[in-house]
């Protein structure tokens, strides 16, 4: 079975999720963030992406995946490599 090369990011209460080939990083986020609405830019760890906060227009915000991964002892260059490219996924 060939592995997808998509990760998928949400977000739910004061945490935010990425998930990819069945790990998942949760990490804390603004508790005003009420979605993650599109990603933008994929590059490697790096996301920009759009999202809505309460009582606050659409923006550009930015997660750096980088140090979550360290924290979590996990090489981030081989996690990382894998992945091709990020949506917003809300089940």
């Amino acid at each position: 079975m060939q592995k997808s090369t998509t990760a998928f990011l949400s977000s739910k209460g004061n945490y935010s999720t990425f998930s990819f080939n069945g790990t998942t990083l949760t990490f804390l986020t603004s508790k005003n963030l009420e979605r993650y609405t599109k990603v933008k830019k994929w590059d490697n760890g790096y996301i920009v992406v759009m999202a809505k906060n309460k009582s606050k227009p659409e923006h550009e915000d930015y997660i750096d995946l980088q140090p979550i991964l360290e924290n979590l002892y996990m090489e981030p260059k081989s996690f990382l490599s894998k992945i091709q490219n990020v949506e917003v996924r809300y089940e």
